[in-house]
């Protein structure tokens, strides 16, 4: 018996974009069987519009209102109970996926992700990407400044991938981890406890805590959707406030995922070796080299999950420590990252030899 699938979308006054959201699934080569609306704290005619497209569409549309109170009236609560509907929906052998009322989702979108699932993964993550038009009406520095932004977190996703491989998340990928496209076994999301409720960043912290428990994250560059470059959005501390802040003033910091180049090199190094001691190899050094006592280490690598011991490990160890990267700095980390890489690839070729 086929699983079933079902997307589950919060949706805050989204109104004017829910019609083209919901048609975009409808349009999909192969359909989910379900879609989870969720319309939070709407006073707009969100649910009217949705209402009117609801029986040309060829998926059941489950529209649930809710008003949730000003502490929980959120992003991260309300994909959090959008999910949990869903899961109810789609059955224990059930698959979800989410994305965002604002989002435009290719006819593969689906289909892909299905495929990464069946392939072997727990969770599937694509890309947001901009609409190419309103992308146009972001100013040409904010596109420069993210260009180096990526560059330098591609590098160190490369180091990551060099020096610790996951080899069911191999390359070409990704790093991110929208809401805008996840894709995740019920069996999966459940053993999780779900989306954290946090105000924003829930679709971070739910891929991290899959990390965590060692589950099969895969992210996809081939699996993407289309967001809107609005600079008001509805989600607070989402895209669309990045986006109006850095119009006005450039950011002192680039995002959490990016860090000195010759950090990340020490951490996915030294995470090769956790995850080798976690397994079974013997090494008597790493607590030395990790700063921290033989107890502190041993306590990590009686964890379940090798995920979960490395997380032990970051929240002790000050050589684990991150240091932010200041966007001036953005060139000068690019060019270390670009040198460390291919120091790292002559000593593979010398090893090989």
């Amino acid at each position: 018996m086929a699983e079933s699938v079902v997307v589950a979308i919060p949706a805050r006054d989204e109104a004017e974009r829910i019609k083209a959201c919901l048609t975009a699934l409808d349009q999909q080569i192969q359909r989910p069987d379900a879609v989870v609306l969720l319309l939070n704290n709407c006073t707009d005619d969100s649910e009217t519009v949705a209402r009117s497209i609801a029986p040309r569409l060829r998926f059941g549309l489950d529209l649930v209102r809710c008003l949730l109170p000003p502490a929980r009236a959120n992003a991260g609560c309300a994909r959090r109970m959008a999910m949990q509907i869903a899961a109810d929906r789609a059955g224990p052998n059930g698959i979800l996926l989410t994305s965002d009322a604002d989002a435009i989702a290719p006819p593969d979108w689906v289909s892909r992700n299905l495929v990464g699932l069946r392939n072997g993964a727990d969770i599937v993550c694509g890309t947001a990407v901009i609409d190419p038009l309103e992308a146009a009406s972001v100013p040409a520095h904010l596109h420069a400044d993210d260009a180096r932004e990526c560059r330098l977190i591609a590098l160190l996703d490369e180091l990551a991938w060099q020096l610790d491989p996951e080899l069911h998340d191999p390359t070409p990928r990704h790093t991110e981890a929208s809401g805008a496209s996840i894709a995740v076994s019920v069996r999966a999301y459940r053993r999780a406890g779900g989306i954290p409720a946090v105000p924003s960043g829930e679709d971070r912290a739910f891929v991290r805590s899959q990390w965590i428990m060692d589950a099969r994250v895969r992210h996809d560059p081939a699996i993407r959707v289309f967001v809107s470059g609005r600079i008001f959005g509805r989600a607070e501390g989402g895209m669309a406030d990045a986006i109006r802040r850095r119009m006005h003033q450039q950011d002192e910091y680039t995002d959490d995922q990016a860090e000195p180049a010759r950090d990340a090199l020490r951490r996915y190094s030294l995470r090769y070796r956790m995850r080798r001691l976690w397994a079974g190899a013997p090494d008597a050094g790493l607590a030395d080299d990790l700063s921290i006592s033989s107890d502190t280490l041993n306590a990590a690598r009686s964890q379940p999950f090798f995920g979960s011991a490395w997380a032990a490990l970051e929240a002790q160890s000050p050589v684990l420590a991150r240091e932010r990267v200041r966007f001036r700095d953005l060139p000068a980390q690019i060019a270390i990252a670009e040198r460390l890489l291919q120091d790292v690839a002559v000593r593979e070729t010398l090893a090989a030899d």
